[in-house]
């Protein structure tokens, strides 16, 4: 849904969230995530801490707000890639190039100063580093439903489904986390780019060879 197609309470509250965890992440970015206490980010966003604490339930979740969207990033590559007919790794492998074409931070293709402060900073404090196993979760289920579309909301994925996610979305992490390696240990992301292109079309090669009901579209479509 487009900020158009908001109403205006939706709007407001979507800028409320950008606008305390902004004010977060810069008071964090400058002092310290352990060093600075919800009410210091709530007083800095002109907000009480119980209002704080009904859009973020935890401090980190002041960080991670930037990567929720992400979580349901991969499912809508594979429900794009459907409508357009390509099989489900197809569409994540092309969903992870594009990402790496436009050097989107969520890829570790970017070195622009803010990002490598925000990924310091995210990497870089345990309890965040922790609570990212709860982002990585939510983007497997995510995934795992879209691969099994015929499956009830109420109802369970199939395991088959959940490890496929699992494979997938750990692929797209560990690729992720060898392109930022590289930008931290001193390369441009111009330098990086061509062998992180090479890196994830081999992943998607290893995926596609072990997972191939993933790697083909139903009712003999032609995959890209």
């Amino acid at each position: 849904m487009s900020e158009g197609e908001m109403g205006l309470r939706e709007r407001k509250r979507l800028l409320t969230y950008r606008t305390v965890s902004d004010t977060a992440i810069a008071l964090f970015l400058e002092r310290g995530f352990d060093e600075v206490s919800v009410v210091e980010v709530a007083a800095a966003a002109g907000i009480s801490k119980p209002t704080l604490f009904r859009y973020f339930p935890a401090k980190e979740d002041l960080v991670l707000h930037r990567l929720a969207d992400h979580e349901g990033e991969a499912a809508r590559a594979v429900v794009a890639g459907r409508a357009a007919g390509r099989a489900p790794l197809v569409a994540l492998h092309r969903d992870v190039r594009d990402g790496l074409d436009r050097r989107e931070p969520v890829t570790g293709l970017n070195d622009e100063p803010a990002v490598l402060a925000f990924h310091g900073l995210l990497y870089g404090t345990p309890a965040l580093v922790a609570r990212l196993s709860g982002h990585l979760e939510r983007a497997e289920e995510h995934l795992a439903r879209a691969l099994a579309p015929g499956v009830p909301a109420d109802r369970p994925v199939p395991v088959a489904a959940r490890l496929a996610a699992a494979q997938v979305i750990a692929v797209r992490r560990v690729l992720a986390l060898e392109n930022r390696r590289r930008i931290v240990a001193g390369a441009r992301a111009a330098e990086v780019a061509q062998g992180a292109h090479a890196r994830a079309d081999a992943a998607f090669a290893d995926l596609c060879a072990g997972l191939p009901r993933y790697a083909r579209v139903e009712r003999g479509e032609v995959t890209e």
